[in-house]
């Protein structure tokens, strides 16, 4: 009986998703979004790539490559999904795709493995389950053996936001003859009638080291300087963490301009393998709206919306109640503190939003009202010049770090749950509807003892309310 085909899935979770503002942040990005249903992007595609186990396949847990500060999401929406990582890679700074990819198979090549990577993004929709899967397979079957095989989805209409890959039908199936960068509306329209040409998904199947080959082929100074930050990494339990200064050194490059683009013409063998299985990449809210589900006049709507006298618009309501009357091909998102409104074929454009908060430093750009921390999340529910209310939820068994402020002064209430609250030399237990007072300058700590979450409500008051004043003694999770 033949050996199996050891299998190592790579998810490439570090993008920061600014199109799809202001429900996706910096802080907390499209792929950790919950778009619909009740998973995030980013454990669909964990769910898709556990699909591939079979008889056939030796297959690995993911390996994860993404933000360091998105660390602690990554686990706890893995641990939901009940799928253990093989590692996770935490990237100090992005530097785009070929780095990432540089980085995992460095990682799989240790200890002399050298599996087929399954590599995909992880803001990725598919709704054919089944197809995905046998596509996948027949693709590692191909990279078995030692070349490069991309993934083309078979286009339904002529779209100009995506690239293509223009192929050539051989014995073999289909070879990589040229890839295509976004063509306008009278190109894609003579691709799809031409046939051949297929949207580059951006998923990649190949060996480790057939990667590795590559780039010292085309990008050697990618590979050297990756190489350097990977020799530097340190790691704790499942985080590897590169050296932030030698990564800070590696050349940003996409996957497709550092190799994939090179080889056709080249001895690489470069194959694809179709993908007809309702594939979508959800790069902006026209391509949400493309997906969702619509009603007879093409409007689709998430939350509590009511739509009147519309056309082909999304409404995506989060905090409250959205009501548009006469609206035609728009996108109208609303979050606690943001609301966009675009035209739906310009929604690519909201970048320009993003970008302009970047430049005048607001928070909208970075994160939302409700932030996500690894111990639970805080939400700024009121603020005012010299205070500032937040509801605080705590997961079972979390706890804060010791710390303490010097400009302001907090009044905690317990709202459910049980809460073991440092006070200065004090500890005590509260529970619901009982309330402590932590003044300006002391030591304190707030923890859940209990097994279900705790909530409180946070009052604050004093001078300078920002986050960075705060000093830490103590931290769990490794911040200073």
């Amino acid at each position: 009986m033949a050996s199996k085909i050891s299998v190592l899935p790579v998810i490439m979770a570090g993008g920061s998703g600014t199109r799809l503002w202001p429900l996706s942040r910096a802080g907390y990005p499209k792929q950790f979004l919950v778009l619909s249903g009740n998973e995030s992007l980013f454990q669909l595609a964990a769910r898709r790539l556990a699909a591939l186990a079979s008889a056939e396949f030796d297959l690995a847990g993911p390996c994860i490559v993404g933000n360091d500060e998105h660390r602690f999401l990554v686990l706890d929406q893995l641990r939901e999904t009940g799928l253990e990582p093989s590692s996770v890679l935490l990237e100090p700074l992005g530097r785009n795709t070929a780095p990432a990819l540089t980085l995992a198979a460095l990682a799989a090549l240790e200890g002399g493995d050298d599996p087929v990577l399954v590599v995909t993004p992880a803001d990725q929709t598919v709704t054919n389950g089944a197809a995905f899967t046998a596509a996948l397979q027949s693709a590692v079957r191909t990279a078995a053996d030692g070349g490069i095989t991309i993934l083309g989805i078979t286009p339904d209409r002529p779209e100009t936001g995506y690239g293509y890959i223009r192929t050539q039908a051989d014995a073999a199936g289909l070879a990589v003859a040229q890839f295509v960068e976004k063509p306008n509306l009278e190109t894609a329209q003579r691709y799809l009638a031409e046939g051949g040409y297929y949207w580059n998904s951006g998923m990649f199947v190949l060996r480790a080291s057939a990667w590795v080959k590559a780039l010292e082929r085309f990008r050697p100074d990618i590979l050297a300087a990756t190489r350097a930050a990977w020799a530097a990494r340190k790691t704790d339990a499942k985080f590897v963490r590169p050296g932030k200064a030698e990564f800070a050194a590696v050349p940003s490059e996409s996957v497709d301009y550092a190799v994939m683009e090179r080889c056709p013409g080249t001895d690489i063998p470069l194959r694809m393998v179709a993908l007809d299985a309702g594939w979508n990449d959800l790069g902006a809210w026209e391509a949400v709206w493309q997906v969702a589900d619509k009603d007879e006049a093409g409007n689709a709507f998430v939350g509590d919306a009511l739509i009147a006298d519309s056309k082909n618009t999304l409404v995506h309501a989060t905090s409250r109640l959205v009501g548009v009357v006469g609206l035609t091909d728009i996108v109208v998102v609303e979050t606690p503190d943001a609301v966009l409104v675009s035209d739906r074929a310009r929604s690519q454009e909201v970048k320009q939003i993003v970008n302009r908060l970047g430049a005048e430093q607001r928070g909208e750009q970075a994160l939302h009202r409700k932030v996500h921390r690894p111990w639970g999340w805080y939400d700024s529910i009121d603020n005012g010049p010299r205070h500032q209310v937040k509801r605080i939820m705590v997961k079972p068994g979390a706890s804060l770090s010791l710390q303490m402020h010097h400009h302001r002064a907090e009044h905690w209430i317990v709202v459910s749950g049980t809460a073991e609250i440092v006070n200065g030399d004090k500890t005590i237990l509260l529970t619901e509807n009982q309330s402590t007072y932590i003044p300006l300058g002391q030591t304190h700590r707030l923890a859940n003892p209990g097994k279900v979450p705790l909530e409180i409500i946070e009052v604050q008051s004093g001078s300078y309310l920002g986050e960075d004043d705060i000093v830490r003694f103590e931290d769990t999770y490794g911040r200073t």
